[in-house]
C-alpha cells in the first residue's frame, strides 16, 4: 500500500479487546493487474483485443485463525468482489483474478464461480469474469 500499488480493507470483530480496539478477523489486498491474452481459453481470447488485459488481482484475502470456521471467508471474498465491482465503475477490467496458494483454495474459489487460468508463478490462477460478478450486483 505504501507504493500505492494496492489496497487492503479490513473486516473487524464486534468484540472490543483489552486495549479497547477491534481487532482484525479478516482482510484482503486487492490490485490492478493485466494477463496476456493467450492465458484465457481460444473461446475466450477471440473476444478480447490482442494486448495484456486489465484485471483486478485478489492478492491477499485471510481470515484470522481463531475466527476460521464461521463463514468469514465466504463474506471477505463476497466484500472484495463487491468492492472491486465499485472500482470497476472508474476503471474497468476484465475480471477478478485470484491465485490458489494452498490446497484448500482452489475448490473455495470455484465454489464462487472462478474458473482455472493455468498455473502462474507455480501455482493455480483463477478468474471470475466482471460480466459475472455484474450479475450479481446488478439491480
Amino acid at each position: 500500500m505504501k507504493a500505492g500499488v494496492s489496497r487492503t480493507l479490513v473486516l473487524p470483530t464486534t468484540d472490543i479487546n483489552e486495549t479497547g480496539k477491534y481487532p482484525i478477523c479478516a482482510f484482503f489486498t486487492v490490485a490492478p493487474s493485466a494477463v496476456e491474452r493467450e492465458t484465457f481459453s481460444e473461446r475466450e481470447a477471440k473476444r478480447l483485443p490482442k494486448y495484456p488485459i486489465p484485471v483486478f488481482l485478489i492478492a491477499q484475502l485471510a481470515v484470522h485463525q481463531e475466527k476460521r470456521g464461521e463463514g468469514l471467508g465466504k463474506i471477505t471474498l463476497i466484500k472484495a468482489i463487491e468492492y472491486l465491482w465499485n472500482v470497476n465503475t472508474y476503471m474497468r477490467a476484465y475480471a477478478i483474478v485470484v491465485d490458489c496458494l494452498t490446497e484448500t483454495a482452489r475448490p473455495f474459489y470455484e465454489k464462487y464461480g472462478f474458473k482455472s487460468l493455468g498455473t502462474f508463478h507455480d501455482h493455480e490462477r483463477m478468474f471470475l469474469p466482471m460480466h459475472t460478478v455484474g450479475k450479481l450486483f446488478e439491480t
